[in-house]
């Protein structure tokens, strides 16, 4: 399973997903229903779709695969392998379409959530994008992937109770709208909530606003309880902003936080950086739930080897016109080389070939791209066994450990792979024999060798 391109016009990507994946494969069965449902499905002659002896197969069917896979949070390249099913062919084509959806969106959400982390510093990103998700699992997995790139909360509680997510949130327009005034709102809400009081402060005048949760705060203090912050959701945030801190520091409420919400980005996030904008959270939405630039990964699942009779495995290959768009055969795996300090190069290479010492690698979208890594430089293969014949064996850290893994990954690369805008293109080739198989492949399949 691979990605063809780079997320977001990006230099990388994070992958994720993979434990709702293997817990997926774990337990796929095919029960009486399900099988009395292939079994009423016809043709177009009007005859059974599926065979008796295939329904009887799908029975008793188990997931009985060994499955290799790059860990969560880990930072992934285009081309590069982040799962590899190896058993018996009909359990690996099962379990394609499954495997692309849980994949995929999770692997794009993270990549999404560590862009904005990166955007926001050492601010923190809250994840507000329930309303706006693709349904309640699209919502669900959002937040779980976004959490595992970078974002300190979500305002999804149902994410919270199942995943173990922060769960962070203010009140919304409708509170204010609800009361007579904006002030009988705000103090309504810090008696009900004294330990979380963000006022939401834009409903009619932002800085206005803002001057009212001032008086509120002074009326939590004599309670013995804090002014949490304001939030504001629309304007202009980086004028507001400042204006506001200006407004909070002047009352003694230096400590209060700023929330800016409102259809934010990454690349509005530093934007209002750069305007010098006093925010200390962000409450990104829609264009971060829902991968706004970006629908879909473009994950693809492939044959890269089958294996004969007496084991003998043979080597498959799919051409295209398109040059991305042709597989690369053999048993994958990845080899990432580095320095004290950071990552420098991945070498995709082919355990039927092995690899050498010193090696060469090669990019597979242009041939002239070669990179030379010296023998001795250290390495690690990210690949690595998480099934055996369909049982989990593995051990899922928690999603905290996921994060931090995220965050010491992309710590490890140059930042100009992390750049948003023509980022620096992360050395990725293939180990120059699989290119040279590959090239041989190609010019025997088309009739030129």
């Amino acid at each position: 399973l691979v990605f063809r391109s780079p997320t977001f016009d990006g230099g990388y990507a994070v992958a994720c997903g993979l434990e709702p994946a293997l817990g997926f494969l774990e337990k796929l069965r095919f029960d009486a229903e399900d099988i009395d449902y292939l079994a009423s499905l016809r043709a177009s002659d009007g005859a059974a779709l599926f065979d008796d002896d295939f329904l009887d197969y799908l029975r008793g069917f188990r997931f009985d695969c060994d499955v290799k896979a790059v860990p969560e949070g880990t930072v992934v390249f285009a081309q590069e392998p982040l799962l590899r099913v190896t058993g018996p062919i009909a359990s690996c084509m099962l379990v394609e379409s499954p495997l692309l959806n849980i994949i995929n969106f999770q692997t794009l959400a993270a990549t999404k959530g560590a862009r904005m982390a990166q955007a926001a510093g050492d601010e923190v990103v809250l994840e507000f994008g329930l309303r706006r998700a693709q349904g309640i699992d699209g919502a669900l997995s959002a937040a779980r992937a976004t959490y595992i790139g970078g974002c300190g909360a979500t305002s999804n509680v149902l994410a919270g109770r199942l995943l173990g997510i922060p769960t962070k949130g203010t009140h919304s327009h409708a509170w204010v709208m609800s009361f007579e005034t904006e002030m009988e709102a705000f103090e309504a809400y810090a008696k009900a909530m004294p330990a979380n009081s963000i006022l939401l402060v834009d409903t009619y005048d932002s800085l206005e606003g803002v001057r009212k949760a001032v008086e509120v705060g002074k009326m939590l203090r004599e309670m013995g309880r804090k002014l949490g912050g304001i939030r504001l959701d629309s304007g202009d945030l980086a004028y507001l902003s400042i204006e506001s801190r200006k407004i909070l520091d002047a009352a003694g409420f230096e400590e209060a936080k700023i929330v800016a919400s409102g259809e934010l980005d990454e690349r509005l996030i530093a934007s209002l950086h750069s305007q010098g904008a006093k925010i200390d959270i962000w409450g990104v939405g829609t264009k971060l739930t829902t991968c706004w630039e970006q629908p879909a990964l473009g994950g693809i699942y492939k044959l890269t080897a089958l294996e004969g009779e007496g084991g003998t495995w043979r080597h498959k290959i799919k051409l295209s016109e398109q040059a991305a768009k042709t597989t690369t055969p053999g048993i994958h795996q990845v080899r990432r080389y580095s320095r004290p300090d950071g990552a420098i190069a991945d070498a995709i290479w082919d355990e039927l070939i092995g690899i050498e010492e010193e090696t060469r690698i090669v990019d597979p979208l242009d041939a002239t791209r070669r990179k030379r890594i010296p023998a001795g430089t250290q390495h690690e293969d990210l690949l690595v066994p998480v099934m055996e014949k369909g049982n989990i064996v593995y051990e899922f850290p928690p999603i905290e450990e996921i994060q931090e893994r995220t965050r010491s990954q992309l710590a490890s690369f140059h930042p100009g792979v992390k750049r948003f805008d023509n980022p620096h293109q992360y050395p990725v080739g293939l180990e120059h024999r699989l290119h040279d198989l590959r090239t041989r492949f190609i010019v025997q399949l088309r009739g030129d060798g």
